[in-house]
C-alpha cells in the first residue's frame, strides 16, 4: 500500500506545509502509527486517507507547539475538522483523485527544477515519487549506493533553500524541465516493467503511474513529439503485461508469450501515439524510437516473423542518438535474431569492457547466444553468475532453470 499511495500522499501534504521535506517526514511518521495501529485494530477502509490525515494532524500539532498557527493552517483545521465530522460514522475519509493526480504532477516538475542538476532530479523524483530504494536506483544507472544517497539528500537540502514553489510550470518554463519529467517517467515504467529487486518480476502500479504521468504531459503539451513518443512506447510495451508472468508469476519471455493475450486496445493507442509523434515532422527521437521497435514486436503475429532486419536498423539509429550499453545489448539480441547468434554474440563480448561488465542482463544473454550456439557448458556459467547478482527472485528462478538447477523444495 505505501509503494502505491507514497507519491499522493507525499504530493498532497507538500501543496498543504509548502516544505518538501516536512511533508515527507510528516508521511513517514503518519506510517509508523499505522504501523502500530493496523495490526492492532484493522486496515481502514481508504489507508491512504487515513496516512494523509494523520500527518496532517501532525502538521497542526506542530505549528501549535510553536505558536505559528496562522490563518491558513486554522483553515486547514477547520477543513479536517469537517472531514473527521462527514466521515466519524466509518472513518472512510474523502479523498479527491483528481487533486492527488494533479499533486503528484506538480512534486514531479519540483523535483525536475532546473535549479538541481540533472541527476539529481531524476534521483530525487525516482526515490520519493517512483518509490525506488538507493539501491534500485543505484542499480538502475550502475552507480554507488552512497552517490545517489547524497544526491537525494542534496536535492533536497537546495529545494528548501531555494523555496521552491509547488506547482507545475508556466508553458514558457516546460521546456527547461520536460527532458527530466520525461527520463523519470521512463525510468519508473522500466522498474515497474522488470523489477530490479524483490519477488515479482512485475510491479505494474509503478508502470501505470509512469503511464498516467505521461498521458497527462502529453495533453499539457500536445505538439512535443517526444511526450507522444514515450508515451506509444509505454503503452505499447504495456499490452503484453498479462502475458508476461504465467499462473505462478514467473517470468514469460517475449518468443514464449501467448501473443493473444496481449491487449490490443493498448497497442492501438501506443500506434496512435507514435503516429502523433510522427505527423510533428521533426524525425523520430529515443522515445519514439523505441516505440517504433515495440511497434515491430506488437504487429508480428510470432517472434519467427518479426521484422527483424527493421528492429536492427532501428537500434543502430537509437545508438546512434543515445548510445547506452543497454541499446547495444538490445541491438545484438535483435542481431542474433536476424542474423544468427554468432553475431550476436560478437556484439555481447564487445561489451565486455562497459557499464556493463558483469552485470546480469549482459551474463543472461551472452548464456543465451552460447546456448544457441550449443556451447552448453559455457552457457550454464554465464546463467549460474547472472542468477547470483541478481536481486529479483523471480528472474534468479529462471536463471537458474536456464542452468539446469532444479529449484529448491
Amino acid at each position: 500500500m505505501w509503494r502505491i499511495e507514497s507519491a499522493r500522499i507525499v504530493a498532497t501534504l507538500t501543496r498543504v506545509v509548502g516544505d518538501f521535506g516536512l511533508a515527507e517526514d510528516l508521511a513517514q511518521e503518519a506510517l509508523l502509527d499505522a504501523l502500530a495501529q493496523w495490526p492492532r485494530d484493522g486496515v481502514p477502509p481508504n489507508p491512504g486517507a487515513w496516512l494523509t490525515t494523520v500527518a496532517k494532524r501532525k502538521a497542526i500539532d506542530g505549528w501549535r507547539r510553536n505558536e505559528r498557527l496562522d490563518d491558513r493552517h486554522a483553515a486547514m483545521a477547520r477543513e479536517l475538522a469537517e472531514q473527521q465530522r462527514l466521515a466519524a460514522a466509518d472513518d472512510d475519509l474523502p479523498w479527491d483523485p483528481e487533486t492527488i493526480d494533479d499533486d503528484v504532477l506538480r512534486l514531479v516538475f519540483t523535483a525536475c527544477h532546473p535549479i538541481l542538476p540533472r541527476e539529481s532530479q531524476i534521483a530525487l523524483t525516482l526515490r520519493v515519487v517512483g518509490g525506488l530504494t538507493t539501491e534500485e536506483i543505484s542499480r538502475a544507472f550502475m552507480i554507488p549506493v552512497a552517490t545517489v544517497q547524497q544526491r537525494v539528500v542534496r536535492a533536497k537540502k537546495t529545494i528548501a533553500a531555494a523555496d521552491i514553489p509547488f506547482e507545475v510550470p508556466a508553458r514558457e518554463e516546460f521546456e527547461q524541465r520536460l527532458g527530466s519529467v520525461l527520463s523519470v517517467a521512463y525510468l519508473i515504467f522500466n522498474e515497474g516493467y522488470a523489477a530490479t529487486s524483490g519477488s515479482s518480476w512485475m510491479r505494474t502500479d509503478l508502470a501505470f503511474e509512469a503511464i498516467r504521468l505521461t498521458r497527462i504531459l502529453s495533453a499539457l503539451v500536445p505538439d512535443e513529439p517526444e511526450v507522444h513518443g514515450l508515451l506509444a512506447l509505454l503503452e505499447l510495451q504495456a499490452s503484453r503485461f498479462a502475458a508476461r508472468v504465467d499462473g505462478n508469476g514467473d517470468p514469460v519471455l517475449l518468443a514464449d508469450q501467448d501473443r493473444t493475450r496481449w491487449d490490443h486496445g493498448q497497442i492501438q493507442r501506443g500506434r496512435a501515439a507514435l503516429a502523433r509523434a510522427d505527423a510533428a515532422g521533426r524525425g523520430r527521437g529515443a522515445y519514439a524510437l523505441q516505440a517504433a521497435i515495440a511497434e515491430c514486436h506488437s504487429v508480428a503475429s510470432s517472434a519467427e516473423e518479426t521484422d527483424w532486419d527493421h528492429v536492427v536498423a532501428l537500434y543502430e539509429a537509437l545508438a546512434s542518438l543515445a548510445p547506452s550499453p543497454i541499446v547495444d545489448l538490445n541491438r545484438a539480441v535483435a542481431t542474433a535474431m536476424a542474423q544468427g547468434p554468432a553475431a550476436g554474440l560478437d556484439i555481447v563480448d564487445e561489451l565486455a569492457g562497459s557499464a556493463l561488465k558483469g552485470h546480469p542482463l549482459l551474463l543472461g544473454v551472452r548464456g543465451e547466444l552460447l546456448t544457441r550456439l550449443d556451447r552448453h557448458d559455457e552457457a550454464r556459467a554465464e546463467f549460474l553468475a547472472a542468477a547470483e547478482l541478481t536481486h529479483n527472485e523471480r528472474e534468479k528462478a529462471v536463471l537458474l532453470q536456464k542452468a539446469g538447477v532444479r529449484p529448491s523444495a
